[in-house]
This record gives C-alpha cells, sequence and structure tokens, in this order.
C-alpha cells in the first residue's frame, strides 16, 4: 500500500505530484523554452512566441489529460464548435497559444554527446517518474509482467474506414509493466523501442526469447531479495529465466506455451499431448528441484511452469456452467492474479490520453502521464481522502485538470 498518509484534504493534484513533482514541471518549461529559442536560431525568429510559464505548462498539461476523460480524437477540438468542445476550459488559453506550446514542447532540448539511447529525450522523466513510484507505494507480493492495453480508441477503429487505418502509423516501440496484482498500481515501466540497430534494438531480437527475457530482467531489477512472486504470460515463461530469478530471491508462476515460450530443458514428454483423453482437471507434473512444470486439462491442455507453489497443493477453478473444476493451487493463483489484471485493463485503459503524436518519445510520454494518473487514482482509493469526496476515475481525472487549469469551482462533475 501507500508509504506515506495523505491528509484529509488532499486533492487529486497533490496525488498526481507524488509522481509529477513542480520541480519536473519546472524542468519541462525550462526544456521547451530552450528548444524554442534554438529553432528560431536555425529557421528563423517566430515573433508569436513568448516564453512559456510554469502556470502555462499545467493548464498545457491540463489540455492533453481532458482527451482521456472525452475521448476526442484532437485536443484541439476543445476550442471547436463541434461536439467535444469544451467552453468551460478553452478560456484559460487560446488555441493558438497552445499549438505553440505543443510545437516547442520539451523534456531534453538538447542531445549531449554521449547519449546513444532512442529514449534520450524522454529518459529523465521516466527516471523520476520511477524513482515516484518506487518511494509513494509498497507493492504486494504477488505481481505481474505483461503489456498494458494502449491500443487505438477500440469506437474509432470500428468507425473509420480501412484507408484511414493505413495511414495511422503503427507505435514504434513496445510498453511492458511489472503490476502489483491486488490492486492494479503499476510498480515499473519498460520501454522497448522497436527501431534500432546493434542488439539494443527489437529488430536484432526479433522473434526471439532473449528480447522478452530482457524485458523481465529488466522489470525486476529492483526486486531482488524481496520474495516477490512473478507471474508471467508465455512469451516470458522459461525455465533459464525463472532459475536465474531464482538465485535473487524472485520466484515465478507461469503459462507455457510449446509456440511461444522457450521451452529449452523442460522434458519433451511434458510438451507433447497425451494420446488417451483425459478428463477436467487432471493435471501431470515433473520437477526438478524447486522448480514444478504442470500439465492440467480442461477442454485442452494448459502447462504451467513454477517454483512458487508446491505443486501437491490443491486449488480450484469456478466456472459458473461447470461448477468447481479441481486444479493444482499454482494454476487457481495465476488465474486469479491475471483476472484482476485483466479488470484493471477494461477499467483504465479507457482512461489513456487520446492525443497521437507522430514523434515516439511524446507517445511514450503521453502514456506514461497516463498510468501516472491511474496510479495516483489508485492511491487516492486507498487514502482516507476517498472517504471524504469519493470520486469515480472520470471525477477524479475532471478534477485533475480544473486544478491543472487554475479553475476554482471543486464540486465533483456528474
Amino acid at each position: 500500500g501507500p508509504t506515506r498518509k495523505m491528509p484529509l484534504t488532499a486533492s487529486a493534484m497533490d496525488f498526481f505530484q507524488l509522481f509529477v513533482p513542480d520541480n519536473v514541471l519546472k524542468n519541462m518549461v525550462v526544456q521547451t523554452n530552450m528548444y524554442a529559442k534554438k529553432y528560431q536560431e536555425r529557421f528563423g525568429s517566430d515573433e508569436a512566441w513568448i516564453d512559456v510559464t510554469l502556470t502555462e505548462m499545467k493548464a498545457f498539461l491540463g489540455y492533453m489529460i481532458s482527451t482521456s476523460i472525452h475521448h476526442c480524437e484532437s485536443v484541439l477540438s476543445i476550442w471547436s464548435s463541434g461536439f467535444y468542445s469544451n467552453k468551460s476550459i478553452a478560456l484559460i488559453m487560446t488555441q493558438s497559444r497552445f499549438e505553440k506550446i505543443l510545437k516547442y514542447f520539451h523534456i531534453v532540448a538538447f542531445r549531449s554527446s554521449q547519449t546513444t539511447h532512442g529514449l534520450y529525450k524522454i529518459q529523465p522523466f521516466l527516471d523520476s517518474l520511477q524513482n515516484g513510484f518506487d518511494s509513494a507505494f509498497r507493492p504486494s507480493q504477488a505481481q505481474v509482467l505483461h503489456e498494458p492495453l494502449i491500443d487505438e480508441d477500440p469506437v474509432f477503429i470500428a468507425t473509420c474506414t480501412e484507408r484511414e487505418l493505413r495511414k495511422r502509423k503503427k507505435r514504434k516501440f513496445s510498453l511492458w509493466v511489472r503490476q502489483c496484482s491486488s490492486t492494479g498500481f503499476i510498480c515499473q515501466i519498460y520501454v522497448h523501442l522497436k527501431e534500432g540497430s546493434g542488439v539494443d534494438g527489437l529488430d536484432a531480437l526479433k522473434n526471439k526469447p532473449q528480447l522478452h527475457s530482457m524485458v523481465a530482467k529488466s522489470l525486476c531489477q529492483n526486486a531482488s531479495g524481496k520474495n516477490y512472486i512473478i507471474f508471467t504470460g508465455p512469451s516470458i515463461t522459461s525455465l533459464n529465466l525463472f532459475e536465474e530469478f531464482e538465485k535473487q530471491g524472485i520466484y515465478c508462476c507461469g503459462l507455457l506455451s510449446t509456440r511461444k515460450s522457450d521451452c529449452t530443458g523442460l522434458p519433451p514428454s511434458m510438451l507433447n499431448n497425451p494420446e488417451t483423453p483425459q478428463s477436467r482437471g487432471q493435471y501431470r507434473i515433473r520437477m526438478k528441484g524447486n522448480m514444478s512444470l504442470i500439465c492440467w486439462y480442461n477442454k485442452g491442455h494448459f502447462r504451467f511452469l513454477t517454483n512458487a507453489y508446491s505443486p501437491v497443493q490443491q486449488g480450484v477453478i469456478i466456472k459458473r456452467k461447470s461448477g468447481e473444476i479441481p486444479c493444482p493451487l499454482a494454476v487457481e493463483a495465476f488465474a486469479a492474479h491475471l483476472s484482476y489484471i485483466c479488470k484493471y485493463d477494461d477499467k483504465y485503459s479507457k482512461y489513456f490520453i487520446s492525443h497521437k503524436p507522430n514523434k515516439t518519445w511524446q507517445q511514450v510520454f503521453w502514456f506514461a502521464i497516463s498510468i501516472a494518473i491511474n496510479n495516483a487514482y489508485i492511491l487516492y482509493k486507498m487514502s482516507e481522502a476517498y472517504h471524504v469526496t469519493r470520486y469515480s476515475r472520470a471525477q477524479f481525472g475532471e478534477r485533475l485538470v480544473k486544478e491543472l487549469l487554475g479553475l476554482e469551482d471543486t464540486s465533483p462533475s456528474h
């Protein structure tokens, strides 16, 4: 849970600033002004530009965050006369001023000579965000490594033509997280660029297990020696990785797929389906030290690799139609934790910022801001302030937007 007690009067902004404090926002102001100056020296002066202030930077973020609540395809529709127009917040800043800030917005204005990392323009912000996550929250023992749902708005996908879909650029990065499975709090973010030369590029590791193994190691670098139980999907699950984690005091439970997983070192007899038909709930086990390979049948064969649960401990999967199906405890735990993360995705993925910039670092930035707001809401729900105001996720987002814009209205919108 939270590592610090927030006051009863804590606002949405107070929770958000646990992760994005004023000093980070001030740095954005400095870097944006530096970039604007550099840009104008190179391409000619811009008479309409005035250096951005901290108040304007907060309002700029507020406008962007408002797209996560109202799901408008373009942030500029706030100033339009259409369905997504918002007169109550449009008066704070003119559209032309917003577009100027958007044009010059930067977190790192200059590239240092030592920089080779493709995300150098956003890495200081990601590092600061990670420090905020680490210091504000202590996760539960059970955690999940996965790719959260950050895809396009399903309503837009359903209504647009094939030509419009083809025109939209595919993301050039993949985003992975380590997430507390009891609360949904995202403890760590890892961004991997899909393009790049050398061993760091995804192309060099495409369709190879070492990519996902590298992602898992990066996500768990701060988890050593804490007896965490990490749940993984088929692309990450492998015997070599789990054995390496066990030496670091990290225990695992993962779904295994003969097609997607690295099955090196596992007995072939357990990877092939038996010829004799099996009844639901039957399972076979093979062990090596603390590691267990479980093959469980339920309308198909499911394989699990774990060193976190004893294979002889019994559990049950409860289905609405078929009732209770017996299974090892590892299978029950995996299903329970994964179903919680699915519920988190259903609830929170629709609050990702809708703005879709062309630059990869900006796409990563807005996804990271969205995750920070979701984490802030989870901390708010676990605080005493929630029992005073009881905002829903949408109301919390609207409160945050109003506070960033400096609007005095403090009543929740319904």
